[in-house]
C-alpha cells in the first residue's frame, strides 16, 4: 500500500498523566442506575500498533480517516485519527517484535464495526489494495445483513456492514439473561448429542 510520507510531528505527540478511577462492581450498579450515566457517544477506540506510520497510512488510503493534532504532553509516542464521528488513536508498541500475528480472519474475534452504504465499493477498494477480507450474509426474518471482515496492519478486526437494515429492538433484562442461558443450553445438548454416537462405537 503506497501513499505518501506525512509529517507525523505534529500527531504523534509525548505521553500524559492520569488519574485511576475505581468502578463499582456490576453487582452493586442497578440496571436504572446504569440508565442514568450521563453519557452522550462513542468518542474513540484506542490500538495499540507495531508501527504508528503504517497505521497511519491504513486507516486512511483504506478508510478515509484523516490525522487530527494529539496533546504534546504526551511522553509516548502514537498518533490520532477521526472521522465518522468516531476517533482512533494509535499506540506505538513497546515490543512490537513481539506482538502476536493474526492470520486467520474470524467475523466472530473483537471487531470496530463501520455501517456502510455500497459493500460493492468496499470490496473493490480491499482487492485495488491486495487486503484478504471475507464476506458473510445473516438473515433474520427475512432482513438480510451483508458483512466483508478483513484485518488492519496489527490483526485488529474491521467490520464494513449494512447493520442498519435490522431494528434495534431492546431486550428487558431477564429477556437478554434467558437468551444467552437459551443458547448455553441449546450448545449443550448439541454436545451431548455428538457424543452418544461415539460412546455406542466405544461399548461395541
Amino acid at each position: 500500500m503506497s501513499s505518501s510520507r506525512l509529517d507525523t510531528s505534529k500527531i504523534m505527540g509525548k505521553g500524559a498523566t492520569g488519574k485511576v478511577g475505581v468502578l463499582a462492581s456490576p453487582s452493586s450498579i442497578s440496571s436504572s442506575s446504569a440508565a442514568t450515566l450521563p453519557l452522550t457517544s462513542l468518542n474513540h477506540i484506542s490500538l495499540v500498533c507495531r508501527s504508528v506510520e503504517e497505521s497511519l497510512d491504513f486507516y486512511q488510503s483504506v478508510l478515509g480517516f484523516f490525522p487530527i493534532r494529539r496533546p504534546g504532553s504526551f511522553d509516548f509516542d502514537g498518533a490520532w485519527l477521526f472521522n465518522y464521528g468516531i476517533g482512533i488513536h494509535l499506540l506505538q508498541s513497546e515490543d512490537p517484535e513481539n506482538m502476536p500475528q493474526k492470520e486467520e480472519i474470524n467475523p466472530k474475534d473483537n471487531h470496530i464495526s463501520f455501517q456502510c452504504e455500497s459493500l460493492a465499493m468496499v470490496e473493490k477498494k480491499l482487492k485495488e489494495t491486495g487486503i484478504k477480507y471475507v464476506q458473510r450474509t445473516v438473515e433474520e426474518g427475512g432482513i438480510l445483513v451483508d458483512q466483508i471482515f478483513f484485518h488492519d496492519p496489527d490483526g485488529f478486526m474491521i467490520e464494513i456492514c449494512n447493520c442498519e437494515n435490522l431494528p434495534v429492538i431492546p431486550l428487558a433484562a431477564g429477556d437478554a439473561a434467558a437468551r444467552v442461558c437459551y443458547k448455553q443450553a441449546r450448545c449443550a445438548v448439541k454436545q451431548q448429542q455428538q457424543q452418544k454416537p461415539q460412546q455406542q462405537l466405544s461399548s461395541a
